[in-house]
């Protein structure tokens, strides 16, 4: 079972500062002598505490968005905000410590070195962010106990399920201490029931206080976020809020009763 943390509700505080400001965001891809508009002046603002999805058909700039965000990529105009800081103003150094310290990454792929354990997988990006062995192993082990793999943490990938392994990125992705998570796609490559576990993990964390903005072209996925936000052409079609989010605790409750397993096997 995913383990319980303290609840603040910040994504229904309508005084929450947004963590994520974008003014007027525009990104022009040249190629050859074709210019690709992706985002065409995007005005977001993504509060504290909020569980946002991004929506989009093929083509629609919801990865170029998700890659700035994330400080992979940068605009060709208008503003980026994180945290109050623009990310326009940020050296390639700055923004890697940014990537690093204020923003936790899970891909479909889960991007999990396959001969490390599940603890060395979590510790690496805190090797790379100078944390002391001691620490590391404390932060890493707190991690996965956090996403129901306390048991598991000397477990390699090809050991696992494509749940476990999921979640042990979503563990690398906490050990940093983040502001924010950024899922792309976060159960693109699981089945149904894996996906529900998943989003179960993503909804307790939020709850726990911590921003998450995933990707996903599953509008029943979508439904587990407060807020749907829908681009098509690079430009915001619907931004719409869901008061009563699907409570994927609450499924996986029924389906584990009539099939008589755990939640988190």
């Amino acid at each position: 079972m995913v383990d319980q943390v303290e609840t603040v509700a910040y994504g229904r505080d309508e005084k929450a500062k947004p963590i994520i400001r974008l003014e007027k965001l525009s990104k022009v891809y040249q190629m050859g002598k074709t210019q690709v508009r992706a985002l065409r002046g995007v005005d977001l603002q993504i509060k504290r505490g909020e569980m946002v999805a991004i929506m989009g058909p093929s083509g629609s700039g919801k990865s170029t968005l998700m890659n700035i965000l994330g400080c992979l990529d940068r605009p060709s105009s208008g503003n980026y905000y994180l945290d109050s800081i623009s990310a326009g103003s940020m050296n390639k150094s700055q923004l890697a410590d940014v990537r690093n310290q204020k923003i936790g990454f899970v891909f479909q792929s889960f991007n999990l070195l396959s001969w490390m354990s599940a603890q060395a997988n979590v510790e690496l990006p805190l090797i790379y962010a100078g944390v002391s062995s001691e620490e590391r192993e404390q932060r890493a082990r707190w991690a996965l106990k956090l996403v129901g793999l306390g048991a598991r943490s000397g477990h390699r990938p090809m050991e696992m399920s494509g749940g476990q392994q999921q979640r042990v990125a979503i563990a690398r992705a906490l050990a940093t201490r983040p502001a924010m998570i950024l899922a792309d796609e976060p159960t693109g490559n699981l089945d149904s029931k894996t996906s529900i576990q998943i989003m179960m993990v993503l909804q307790m964390l939020n709850t726990s206080g911590m921003t998450i903005v995933l990707v996903t072209h599953e509008p029943d996925i979508a439904s587990y976020c407060q807020r749907t936000v829908v681009l098509r052409d690079g430009k915001i079609r619907e931004d719409t809020w869901n008061p009563q989010p699907l409570s994927a605790q609450a499924q996986l409750s029924e389906w584990s009763s009539s099939e008589g397993t755990e939640v988190l096997p």
